[in-house]
């Protein structure tokens, strides 16, 4: 008699990811956020909660806003699983990033898709394993010896120009596979009135350029959008069972 073997279903596939996403993601959490406690309860530092809190408002005056864009930006392309993944890791916007679009644009898989969700999760997980294979041996083994090995100049140019070189990379191909011209000339349109003649006049707004060009960009796509099409994709979605 033999057996008969079923498929997970996407509805089991995210029931999972999201009960052990939420887990492992809190745990992180209080992990992270208990050094300030134990400086202040167990160490012998002379720090008070008042400290703490000044250094967080000053973190928060910078990077708070990312907070917001960040999980904006980040979902139309990694989907929930690899939204738990991406912010339990770190380094998104260099390293998981970048791997989830390639790996959905390798495959030809759109983001926002289940296929390209799925993508995005392994391609996380393939991230994830090189980087820490890579740690070991480049800085666990080899550590301070290589960087000697490498010239100074060397060291200097990656220094300023590596981050952008891969997101300037990473810019392109993402633009390449959704083919929105309109999104992508609206999107740089923005992020050049922003960078080249807002913040000059507006020095304090510097902090928050990028979330004013993320926000801006999705206001203007989507009251610019073609409601028709958006129309008859809820009607399709409502047919099928998609909420």
């Amino acid at each position: 008699m033999s057996s008969v073997i079923t498929a997970p279903s996407h509805a089991a596939f995210e029931r999972t990811t999201t009960k052990w996403g939420s887990i492992t993601l809190f745990i992180g959490f209080l992990i992270a956020t208990s050094v300030p406690f134990y400086l202040l309860f167990v160490a012998d530092a002379d720090i008070d909660v008042g400290t703490i809190i000044t250094g967080f408002l000053a973190v928060f005056a910078v990077y708070g806003v990312f907070w917001i864009v960040e999980p904006l930006t980040y979902f139309p392309i990694l989907g929930p699983a690899g939204m738990y993944q991406a912010f339990l890791i770190g380094n998104i916007s260099n390293k998981l990033l970048p791997s989830a679009i390639v790996a959905q644009d390798t495959i030809g898989a759109k983001p926002g898709t289940r296929k390209g969700e799925y993508a995005a999760t392994m391609a996380i997980c393939g991230a994830a394993i090189i980087h820490v294979a890579s740690m070991v041996l480049f800085v666990g083994i080899l550590g301070t010896w290589l960087l000697t090995l490498i010239p100074e100049p060397i060291t200097l140019v990656a220094k300023l120009y590596i981050l952008p070189a891969i997101l300037g990379g990473v810019t392109v191909q993402l633009i390449a596979s959704l083919r929105q011209v309109k999104s992508t000339l609206i999107a740089l349109g923005i992020a050049a009135l922003i960078i080249l003649v807002l913040i000059p006049l507006v020095p304090v707004l510097a902090p928050g350029d990028v979330a004013i060009v993320v926000l801006l960009t999705i206001a203007i796509t989507w009251f610019t959008r073609k409601k028709s099409i958006t129309d008859r994709r809820g009607d399709a979605g409502e047919n099928v069972g998609i909420n």
